[in-house]
């Protein structure tokens, strides 16, 4: 046995220390008394977990030709590894910058374009799942002459430094030996003080730089930039906490699964988890996914919704591990299939004028609040809008949102896929985007919520939006929309942006709206009556409807998404779909308006003809065609 220990109990606990990381141990307990010991339990097997390599690979050597560079190390051995290696990563300086680091299974690496590597210095250091090691010392590629130079140039140095050592020993060996005649002459003069006068220190903190800590060393295998990990570092999820339910949508950079999050005091909450693919190995894509959750850790707002948290997967065999978003669960969905469902789904319901408003209200003050942020949000619109089980309107995906330093707007500069139809004049003209340019996707939303949810320019192509708007053509007032209500969202486009009202006047004159608002129309099928828990008899009436906007978890329900998450392979915006029967809401007849005030015989038999597969595929590919490379 390694080492023998003897525990006094109660506590029934004994903690190891002193152990190497990914060995093999076995224990076995036996109890005594004043009779004596027991006989050994049975052997209890187990592996420590992984580590960082303990040391850098050695005798960084290099072979250099016109046509390639070779580069050899040695291998470092199992108890040094820690863990099972997964890759040596190489990097490589140039003048000065540091390139893009390379990995390889073999201690060995042989690069193309020999030439090109003159002048640089390489360094090399090895990977496990939990993280890489300390560098090798750096080595500087030089042609084979320029090598013999600085090798005699090495020797002199050598020889320099080999002669001032020894002068100093000389002079120290000297010194000693006089104080010793000293000490000889006249007694011991050079005793050591008493302890009255002696000082002694003890450490306040100790730092390893080989730590062990999992969470922090995968955020160093991501390769972020110190700044963002600075903001990630207070939101990091351990992997252990997040128990991954089923898939609730699937886009093309990853997917959307509900999960149980076990926080501090042990309790359960319902959360939504964006997951990249794991085929997505770009540092860039990972970067990108982990800022958008960086501009929700700050937000706090109840209009707005809030970063939970990130959490790191580690995957065997890869060299980056991936990034989990952590989000509030949205229980019904976002804000435009709600609409849709509203009139197209196979239980429509009505909705208030009040509710709208409210809807608006929701939203202008949560872009209010990104504004006050010098937050520019780009992408404002009915889909990018959460509504939580309180059927209060949160901002969402700000995977388009750029935050504004100096100034007070912002200019595209590369080319990304933008919401055309919901895009200010000045954007698509000057690709120039500011907080009034907000106000003005703020406006279309406003359109979105006033049609329950219809396409804006129905019958105008992206490509005519421009001229369209550039003749001072607008949206045209839905149908039902009260005066007052079109004048506001007609304000936001104003083709002299400072002429658009702010977010806090909007906010001003819709919560005036809102309060001034009668209840003597109220809707045939109110809102607060429509079954939210899926439990038949709650509904108001004989005839409510018994629709549940939760999801449903059986083997037909399709898949669902989130409005920060991209959804399938052609499709190239954001959704959440809620439930099976939502498929039947993506779609429907333009010319068809839902009145605030309940239905009407046209529209019963309406209904009975407009759920047509026919009509859903139509709208479907119209908001598809709402985006288009800027």
């Amino acid at each position: 046995p390694l080492s023998k220990h003897e525990v006094q109990v109660p506590p029934h606990l004994h903690v190891l220390t002193g152990l190497s990381s990914y060995s093999n141990y076995s224990v076995r307990v036996s109890c005594s008394n004043e009779v004596g010991p027991s006989p050994f339990s049975s052997l209890l097997h187990f592996v420590t977990p992984e580590s960082v390599p303990s040391v850098a690979p050695k005798n960084l050597t290099f072979d250099l030709s016109e046509q390639q560079l070779s580069v050899q190390w040695a291998k470092l051995q199992e108890e040094e590894l820690q863990g099972k290696l997964l890759a040596y990563k190489l990097q490589w300086t140039l003048g000065g910058e540091t390139q893009e680091p390379l990995l390889f299974k073999e201690n060995w690496a042989r690069l193309s374009g020999g030439g090109r590597f003159f002048n640089a210095s390489f360094q090399v250091s090895a990977c496990t799942s939990v993280g890489c090691g300390p560098w090798s010392p750096p080595i500087l590629v030089l042609p084979a002459s320029a090598q013999i130079q600085v090798g005699r140039s090495h020797m002199w140095v050598g020889l320099l430094l080999g002669l001032l050592v020894a002068t100093v020993v000389g002079l120290l060996l000297t010194f000693v030996a006089q104080r010793r005649g000293k000490e000889t002459q006249f007694g011991s003069a050079f005793e050591s003080p008493g302890p009255e006068s002696s000082v002694f220190f003890t450490a306040a903190q100790s730092f390893s730089r080989n730590t062990t800590d999992p969470q922090e060393s995968t955020l160093d295998a991501l390769c972020i930039n110190n700044e963002l990990k600075d903001k990630l570092q207070d939101v990091l999820i351990p992997e252990r906490l997040l128990t991954l339910g089923h898939t609730l949508g699937k886009g093309e950079f990853g997917s959307v699964r509900e999960a149980i999050l076990k926080t501090e005091d042990s309790s359960l909450q319902k959360v939504a988890v964006k997951v990249l693919k794991s085929d997505i190995t770009s540092s860039g894509d990972i970067e990108q996914c982990l800022k958008e959750a960086a501009y929700m850790k700050d937000f706090n707002h109840p209009n707005v919704i809030k970063l939970i948290g990130v959490s790191l997967h580690r995957r065997p065999g890869q060299r980056l591990p991936i990034p989990m978003v952590v989000l509030p669960f949205m229980k019904h969905g976002d804000l435009h299939t709600f609409l849709l469902l509203s009139r197209l789904g196979e239980q429509p319901f009505d909705l208030s004028l009040k509710t709208l408003v409210q809807f608006m209200f929701d939203i202008a003050r949560g872009m209010e609040y990104l504004s006050s942020k010098n937050i520019i949000h780009r992408d404002l619109a009915a889909r990018n809008c959460m509504l939580n089980e309180n059927m209060s309107v949160c901002v969402a995906d700000f995977g388009l949102s750029k935050k504004i330093y100096s100034g007070d707007y912002y200019r595209q500069g590369s080319v990304s896929k933008l919401p055309v139809k919901w895009i200010a004049l000045e954007s698509l003209a000057d690709n120039i985007y500011t907080a009034q340019s907000d106000v003005w996707a703020f406006g279309v939303t406003m359109w979105e919520i006033m049609t329950r949810g219809q396409t804006p320019y129905p019958g105008v192509e992206n490509s005519e939006i421009y001229e369209f708007l550039i003749k001072g053509e607008r949206l045209k007032k839905p149908a039902d929309c009260r005066d007052d209500i079109y004048e506001l969202m007609h304000g936001c486009w104003s083709p002299v942006p400072k002429c658009r009202p702010s977010f806090r006047q909007l906010v001003v004159q819709l919560e005036a709206l809102h309060l001034g608002l009668s209840h003597s129309c109220p809707p045939k099928e109110p809102l607060l009556y429509v079954n939210l828990e899926g439990d038949e008899g709650e509904a108001a009436g004989p005839k409510a409807p018994a629709w549940s906007f939760e999801a449903e978890t059986t083997a037909e329900a399709s898949s669902w998404s989130v409005p920060w998450q991209r959804q399938a392979e052609d499709e190239e915006k954001d959704w959440l779909m809620m439930g099976s029967r939502a498929a039947l809401a993506i779609g429907g007849d333009y010319r068809y308006i839902v009145g605030p005030c309940g239905t009407t015989e046209e529209e019963q038999t309406w209904r009975g003809r407009g759920e047509a597969e026919n009509t859903t595929q139509e709208e479907v590919r119209e908001d598809e065609d709402d985006i288009i490379n800027f």
